[in-house]
């Protein structure tokens, strides 16, 4: 092997590598719901893998070993394709071992992987460089083209392949690469020229295998992560899949939309039918006089943003979703699907925290339908610093809005904050001016709510009649003791939550209060 093909082969097996990594941290962060220390335990296998791969590439470094002969590729081609095939099948451990063991267990097959492409690079490094006065740096370009190869793949993979394609099918293209790759190896070996051509033939039809069987063996892979235990193979099928270069975002057949493993809510508009905690968004007519302009982060099913467009009096409302995946989801259903053509609607697919950094615009209301306070990187949208980045942007008389999920982190940040609000079911409302819940206001906004033109509450019936009383009678229990899906004033929450944290871009308590959760299936 001479040192133009060791460059190659250094870089095409860490574009490879990293390929197979990205795709691993998919599955587990889906598998683990965004789970703060999954990627370190991902890391904390690679690692070890590689470890054991250069201990094992070590054998095969023999001092009389000399650079450039064409034998040593043999070795080399044969490292290279069981280091893929060992690394195609991790993705399905994971899927397989979910049912029973949930996902920590499969990442022994990503040690196995990672020791295998680990023990690629000190090969080449061996074969492909003479012991002479140029070797030291030989080396150093060695190892920077497997640096070059490496964050390639994970800019391609990540940010090109993940956002054209499914992960099956980038899965199957990495690993037909990395057969690819053991094919030239072959072909410029010592081999014979029928043996040559014989070895290249059987790697074609490895690939080819590939191919054909990726997609049955990874076959319902976000329905195995997902369900783990009440995974059923005849009755567990999601209604939609949609795969971005953000995330992974699944619809149930029964409608519940998960994102990224999590469950992130329902497309449901419906009061009459709030199996979603709608009335939270309609609850925000009793909070503000007269919202004009309002900020949401987070897109979703769309539920939230459709009820929030159609309020009385709202004139524009800016979206800021990272996925834009949600898109696709929201244009496929009815319900909330005018979103995308409403002129009072703007979406724009950024970080909802970059996003107002980089605008100067002000909002009577920014609302946020949170997700789970423990996810990864929730504490840039929970923390202090981000509440001050927020007070900017609200105009006098507005306020923040958003889920808490039940951290009492969360809400005694938010309500240190700002000097006024309440908890709402289970979020919270904050601002600088004072907040009320005005059951009048709420009256006059419900009756004239309109959504596609239909009343939200048919006062002409009795059960619209008994649905108006009992979001109206909703504003009394702020008098009442606090109760978890009722209100609850500033002060009482501050007094429960008194031994709570005040989060912080650097202590990052929600994700980090307990590093390592694991649930059970929904």
């Amino acid at each position: 092997m001479g040192l133009a093909l060791a460059l190659v082969v250094a870089a095409a097996s860490g574009f490879i590598a990293l390929s197979y990594e990205i795709l691993w941290y998919r599955v587990i962060s889906f598998a683990s719901w965004g789970l703060p220390g999954a990627f370190g335990l991902l890391l904390a296998a690679y690692l070890l893998g590689l470890a054991f791969g250069a201990r094992i590439a070590g054998a095969f470094c023999k001092d009389d070993v000399r650079a450039g002969d064409r034998r040593h590729l043999r070795t080399l081609a044969a490292f290279v394709l069981v280091a893929n095939l060992a690394a195609w099948l991790v993705v399905p451990a994971f899927g397989f071992s979910a049912k029973r063991w949930d996902w920590p267990p499969a990442l022994g097959a990503v040690a196995v992987a990672a020791a295998l492409l680990g023990a690629v690079l000190p090969l080449v490094a061996h074969f492909g460089i003479r012991p002479d006065d140029w070797a030291g740096a030989n080396v150093s370009y060695v190892y920077l083209a497997n640096i070059v190869g490496a964050a390639s793949g994970s800019l391609v993979t990540g940010f090109v392949f993940l956002d054209l394609w499914p992960l099956t099918r980038v899965a199957g293209y990495v690993t037909v690469l990395g057969v690819l790759l053991a094919a030239v190896l072959l072909a410029l070996s010592d081999l014979g020229r029928v043996t040559r051509a014989v070895a290249v033939v059987m790697a074609a039809l490895v690939g080819m295998f590939v191919l054909r069987t990726t997609p049955e063996l990874y076959e319902r892979l976000w329905e195995r992560l997902l369900y783990k235990a009440k995974f059923d193979e005849r009755t567990t099928r999601f209604a939609e899949v949609i795969e971005t270069k953000s995330g992974v975002i699944t619809l149930t057949r029964e409608g519940l939309v998960y994102g990224g493993g999590v469950y992130d809510g329902k497309i449901n508009t419906s009061l009459h039918y709030d199996n979603n905690g709608i009335q939270r968004a309609y609850n925000l007519g009793a909070l503000h006089p007269a919202p004009k302009r309002v900020l949401m982060v987070g897109l979703s099913s769309g539920s939230w943003a459709k009820v929030v467009a159609s309020m009385p009096g709202v004139e524009k409302l800016t979206v800021v979703e990272i996925n834009g995946g949600y898109l696709t989801l929201v244009g496929r259903h009815p319900e909330v699907a005018s979103l995308l053509t409403d002129p009072k609607v703007e979406i724009a697919i950024d970080d909802g925290r970059r996003w107002m950094l980089r605008h100067s615009d002000r909002f009577d209301m920014i609302v946020m339908n949170t997700t789970f306070h423990w996810r990864a990187h929730s504490t840039s949208l929970l923390s202090m610093d981000f509440m001050q980045i927020v007070r900017a942007h609200l105009l006098p008389g507005g306020f923040l809005f958003f889920n808490a999920t039940g951290s009492d982190d969360v809400q005694k940040t938010a309500l240190t904050a700002f000097p006024h609000g309440m908890r709402v079911h289970n979020c919270i409302v904050a601002g600088d001016s004072p907040i009320a819940f005005d059951k009048e206001r709420l009256r006059r906004v419900l009756e004239a709510f309109r959504l596609d033109g239909e009343p939200v509450i048919d006062l002409s019936s009795g059960a619209g009649q008994a649905l108006m009383t009992e979001m109206l009678d909703y504003g009394d229990t702020l008098s009442r003791p606090p109760e978890e899906e009722g209100l609850e004033a500033r002060e009482s929450v501050l007094r429960r939550t008194q031994t709570a944290s005040i989060i912080t871009d650097d202590n990052m308590v929600p994700e980090w209060k307990e590093v390592f959760r694991f649930h059970d299936a929904f």
